[in-house]
């Protein structure tokens, strides 16, 4: 029998006090179990949205989110391990080119991700776009190909950090999201479990991003890179702007298709920056001296992905799904473009069908935004901005509303600038 009880723990944290690591790995353990209830687990996350956790608590609670399942042993495979995690935004696939890339430099990239939800797209759903290509996988067939490839996009297993399955879906609907705490032990608690032995941190920070302000996004990129090091994982973070969509698409294959183009040696001058800086953090966290931009250049990251698709049973070869309604979206003067907000591109794409208001929802393929003009560009009266795709006309008219006026036209081009803003290590 334990001295601890739930109303106990909640009436602690409520009260401001530091729970204690005991309390702390009890009420972890007995909520993964069914014995506390999910209105109290409530009450406790959202006792913690206004109380916080200590760092001492946050390494805890981590810690037993950890516990509370299976960490993977990823010491069969012949390689460095490392992979990356990205808070999420509008247009960013560059999981797609950037495991295949690392790989093909030598190192391991065990990359468990998730499916979309709202205005941001998920890896996953992408994935799936492609003609059998499969996310999920045993564990051994996880190993095997981690081994043999360098490069695993998939699902994460049941047994990962079950406590953080349980406690995030009560979290997106109790409205206890916002919290530091609460989503750098949501994401390092999978991310530690996973076994890896380095990690790079993509921490956006915008419109189109969950974090709207640098600080917070700081102190969140400098809470998760303290956890990681706490665990025993080489962990750095880059900081990077989401003000502006992820390249030209934002929709599952439409973003796939793009991603070929990276690994064909073209696209977005931003996604093939962000990728290469991505590998590059990576590479050196492994011990790898290797340049990225030569192994996009030269072919070997399109045999790699080539290889990775084959091995999840997809067709690299088969044509990506199309949406059969495309509607334009014209320039109503003449102007430099000034600015292509993140947030109206993310939720067009949504409303078109390519995201979900609930995970059990359905997507579409072939929907999304294609961008035909980027950030500086000068356009004419009635030239295309962009494209919108959908499987019908409701969606269609929905992405529409959506889009709104998400380029903005000016006389005068915005400074250029990077999509890295700040580089976060160990302190």
């Amino acid at each position: 029998m334990s001295d601890h009880s739930a109303v106990g723990v909640i009436r602690a944290k409520r009260d401001g006090a530091a729970l204690t690591d005991d309390a702390i790995r009890w009420f972890i353990a007995a909520y993964t179990a069914g014995e506390v209830a999910d209105e109290q687990a409530s009450a406790l996350l959202m006792a913690i949205v206004f109380r916080g956790l200590d760092p001492r608590e946050l390494a805890t609670w981590t810690d037993a989110m950890i516990r509370s399942g299976e960490r993977l042993d990823l010491s069969p495979v012949p390689f460095p391990t490392v992979d990356k995690h990205s808070t999420g935004g509008v247009g960013d696939k560059i999981s797609l080119p950037l495991c295949p890339l690392v790989a093909a430099c030598g190192a391991a990239v065990p990359q468990l991700s998730g499916r979309g939800l709202g205005h941001t797209g998920g890896t996953l759903d992408k994935l799936e776009s492609i003609a059998g290509f499969r996310v999920g996988l045993s564990g051994p067939e996880f190993i095997a190909q981690l081994s043999d490839i360098g490069a695993v996009i998939c699902s994460a297993g049941a047994d990962l950090a079950p406590a953080d399955r349980k406690l995030y879906s009560l979290r997106d609907v109790t409205g206890t999201v916002e919290s530091i705490p609460l989503i750098a032990s949501s994401i390092m608690s999978k991310k530690i479990a996973e076994g890896t032995d380095a990690l790079v941190l993509d921490v956006k920070v915008g419109d189109g991003a969950f974090m709207r302000e640098i600080g917070m996004a700081r102190e969140l990129a400098r809470t998760m890179v303290g956890l990681g090091t706490a665990h025993g994982v080489r962990t750095t973070a880059l900081i990077t702007d989401m003000e502006t969509p992820l390249g030209r698409t934002a929709g599952n294959a439409l973003e796939v298709r793009e991603s070929l183009e990276v690994l064909a040696g073209g696209g977005p001058p931003d996604v093939v920056g962000l990728t290469v800086a991505l590998a590059a953090e990576m590479l050196d966290l492994a011990g790898i001296d290797a340049d990225p931009a030569a192994a996009l250049a030269d072919g070997r990251a399109m045999d790699r992905w080539r290889r990775m698709v084959r091995a999840q049973g997809g067709d690299p070869d088969a044509p990506l799904p199309v949406a059969p309604l495309v509607e334009e979206v014209r320039a109503d003067r003449a102007g430099v473009v000034t600015a292509i907000a993140a947030m109206p591109v993310g939720m067009a794409a949504w409303r078109l069908g390519a995201g979900r208001a609930r995970k059990e929802d359905p997507v579409s393929p072939g929907a999304g935004v294609v961008l035909r003009v980027a950030s500086g560009d000068t356009v004419t009266a009635g030239q295309v901005l962009a494209e919108l795709h959908a499987d019908d006309g409701a969606h269609m008219e929905a992405g529409r509303a959506a889009f709104g006026g998400a380029v903005t036209l000016g006389d005068t081009a915005p400074a250029a600038s990077g999509r890295v803003l700040e580089r976060i290590v160990p302190a």
